[in-house]
């Protein structure tokens, strides 16, 4: 085992952090390659067989070329489930669990109406879908290749979630069906936050998902809004995840339209990461 370590140690050494590298060993030997995680720390000398080398190698490469270990593995870990996810869909990331968790607890509704705009994989939809049962769970999306792999998640892991195409920033049909709840985790990265970004998610993850422009950061929370004022019903609710350079802004935005109850709350970073408000 010590051997096998070493290798994929050295490999992505000038790479990743230490931090990151001892991540990737235990994922690589025990969710790759089947071992037990106990056999790390025993230092179990166990060779691999031909394929499982082969296997772990293309691994490495793969990783050496910064594409995500959770489009290498095909899938993601969210609130206690397995994502299918792939290249041109978001990778799902632990704060929004956080907005998911905030959802579920504030919304004790007997059979809620619920509203996912940009569902990407369809974590968030799924997500409540699964866990408030009674919920009536519908999610947008631009992307084709989002709502095809939503619609994967959506059959593997049991979840009664509708999923459509849309394009927000278009002109709605607005139907007679009201929310109790609109969440949305829009694109929210300007331009110019592009040189701080990690290359992993720069060169892989699908720019439609994460960029807006410098000159209209609000663009997607504000279009959301104003529909939010159609489609939620009266106390219904708002939740986003934002950008934590602009909480301030979108509160201002939100109550400048009429929300109330208006309010951002941290994530476990400790960064402004939520806004909720209330029609």
């Amino acid at each position: 085992m010590e051997r096998i370590s070493t290798y994929i140690k050295q490999t992505l050494q000038n790479a990743y952090s230490a931090e990151e590298v001892r991540s990737f060993v235990m994922l690589l030997w025990c969710d790759v390659l089947g071992r037990n995680s106990l056999d790390i720390y025993l230092e179990k000398d166990i060779d691999l067989s031909v394929s499982e080398k082969e296997q772990l190698d293309d691994i490495l490469q793969r990783l050496l070329r910064f594409e995500p270990i959770q489009y290498i593995l095909g899938e993601a870990s969210f609130c206690g489930h397995k994502f299918q996810v792939a290249s041109g869909v978001l990778i799902p990331r632990p704060e929004t669990q956080e907005l998911v968790e905030l959802i579920v607890k504030e919304n004790q509704l007997k059979s809620p109406v619920i509203l996912d705009v940009g569902t990407g994989s369809g974590c968030i939809a799924i997500s409540l879908s699964l866990a408030i049962p009674e919920a009536c769970v519908t999610a947008w999306d631009i992307s084709e290749d989002a709502l095809r792999q939503a619609s994967i998640n959506n059959e593997q892991l049991g979840a009664n979630v509708a999923f459509e195409q849309c394009n927000v920033l278009s002109e709605l049909q607005i139907n007679d069906l009201c929310y109790d709840v609109i969440v949305s985790n829009p694109p929210y990265i300007t331009i110019n936050e592009k040189v701080d970004m990690e290359r992993n998610v720069l060169d892989w993850e699908p720019d439609l998902a994460l960029f807006v422009s410098n000159e209209d950061p609000l663009l997607f929370y504000r279009t959301i809004a104003l529909h939010g004022l159609q489609l939620l019903k009266p106390n219904g609710k708002l939740y986003f995840e934002i950008n934590r350079a602009y909480g301030q802004e979108t509160i201002s935005m939100l109550s400048q339209l009429g929300y109330t109850d208006c309010k951002i709350l941290k994530d476990f970073y400790g960064n402004d990461r939520f806004v909720i408000a209330c029609r």
